[in-house]
């Protein structure tokens, strides 16, 4: 029996990654977390390392990975005395093939995590794992639902399409086999929550999903703290950007080639709110443009400061070639800093009317981008009437509250409906 419509809710938060400050998950986990804390339910977050910053009234359990990709030392190799269970071996044995385990260990550790605590929760809410133990875990009469911000399928696309060689392209085919699993897990849960109305078509149609279980509740923003800050003065020439990894999908290759043409005809500067890989595409591209004088990278800072680089910009751009929301949109837009962005994924739904709320230019397009960077630069009525817009634009649609609502309902949907499947988990390890 699901519990009544007035009661408590108590819910397993799933996050096989939990970054604090940059990339979707980590935002994503701490705000709902919090926010459904505020309305009298509880939430425990289980979640791989990096660990998220959370509210002090929600528990963190710690299921470390391997840690094979991490910042300091990506792709280092496991000792034999480091795999002591089932999803080391797992996570080891897909590296070593040349695949991204680390959702499907993830899956399996939570599983062991929960297998104990039946009694102790209502459900299980996984966000953008969909590994194998999210079935396991449904076997044992827990409901699991699911957040797909994006269908990883589009990053798989994109990263091969930008592959120069064959070799790359056949590693990153393999590096994403895992979105094949991610397919089968989706396709059983009964249901599934996305941020967009163009994430939950692509969803559907990569997945193979009916949009009748597909839900649309989108992500929000805190607005105090993300906020104007008109007591600074924006710095002539600052642009600010952030970007959560070193891929192709997020565009900033196309950025750095704006700024490099604008350098030439006056003073600019790029701060990016991230970190590059060392040696990767991003650190190539900066090096063959000889920008490396202007171009910063800031990492692991508070979010204050995060607003406090927005207010110092005269501009903020999301250069990615597709989006399933973009927080760093309505964050940016929060803090009225004039917003480009292209038109890849959901980035139009989110950031409004061009030249209205926010200026659109498409995706890959560096001559597009420092032209509409020039024309902001140049145009600071234009720029002010365009962020203050944006501002009242976020004010109006997003917000974790209304998140934690809408994300709540859903679980009381689920609640009712759930009836206790019984999953083939060695089909769906051996894939058949």
């Amino acid at each position: 029996m699901p519990p009544p419509a007035t009661d408590p809710l108590r819910i397993a938060l799933l996050t096989y990654r939990g970054k604090p400050h940059v990339g979707g998950q980590g935002v994503y986990v701490r705000y709902l977390s919090k926010t459904l804390c505020d309305l009298g339910h509880h939430v425990e977050i289980f979640s791989g390392q990096p660990y998220p910053e959370l509210d002090p009234r929600v528990p963190l359990h710690k299921l470390p990975s391997l840690d094979i990709f991490n910042e300091h030392f990506p792709g280092r190799m496991p000792g034999f005395w480091e795999i002591h269970n089932l999803a080391d071996l797992a996570e080891l044995g897909g590296y070593l093939t040349g695949s991204f385990s680390e959702p499907m260990a993830f899956s399996l550790r939570a599983y062991s995590a929960l297998k104990s605590r039946l009694a102790e929760f209502d459900l299980v809410h996984d966000n953008q794992c969909l590994g194998y133990g999210l079935l396991a875990i449904e076997n044992l009469g827990l409901p699991v639902l699911g957040t797909i911000h994006h269908p990883i399928t589009v990053d798989r696309r994109l990263e091969t399409t930008h592959a120069r060689k064959l070799t790359d392209r056949f590693a990153k085919n393999r590096w994403y086999s895992f979105t094949a699993m991610q397919t089968k897990v989706a396709q059983k849960l009964q249901r599934i929550l996305t941020v967009s109305q163009s994430s939950k078509d692509d969803i559907s149609k990569d997945h193979k999903i009916s949009p009748k279980k597909l839900v649309v509740v989108p992500v929000g923003v805190d607005l105090e703290v993300f906020r104007p800050l008109p007591e600074l003065p924006r710095n002539p020439g600052q642009i600010i950007t952030t970007t959560s990894s070193d891929v192709a999908m997020k565009g900033l290759r196309y950025l750095l080639e704006a700024v490099a043409k604008l350098r030439q005809e006056r003073p600019v500067s790029l701060s990016v709110i991230g970190k590059p890989k060392s040696g990767g595409a991003v650190a190539q591209t900066i090096d063959k443009l000889a920008i490396g004088d202007i171009v910063s990278f800031i990492s692991g800072v508070p979010e204050q400061t995060i607003v406090e680089l927005y207010a110092n910009s005269q501009v903020a751009v999301v250069p990615s070639l597709y989006e399933g929301f973009s927080l760093p949109a309505i964050e940016a837009m929060a803090t009225a800093t004039p917003l480009i962005t292209t038109t890849g994924g959901a980035l139009p739904e989110v950031a409004g009317r061009h030249r209205e709320t926010a200026f659109l230019v498409e995706p890959g397009d560096a001559d597009a981008l420092a032209e509409t960077i020039r024309e902001v630069m140049d145009s600071p009525e234009l720029a002010n009437r365009v962020g203050a817009a944006g501002r009242e634009r976020v004010a109006q649609r997003w917000s974790w509250q209304h998140t934690a609502q809408r994300t709540l309902e859903q679980y009381r949907l689920l609640l009712d409906m759930w009836e206790p499947p019984s999953h083939n988990l060695t089909s769906a390890l051996l894939g058949l």
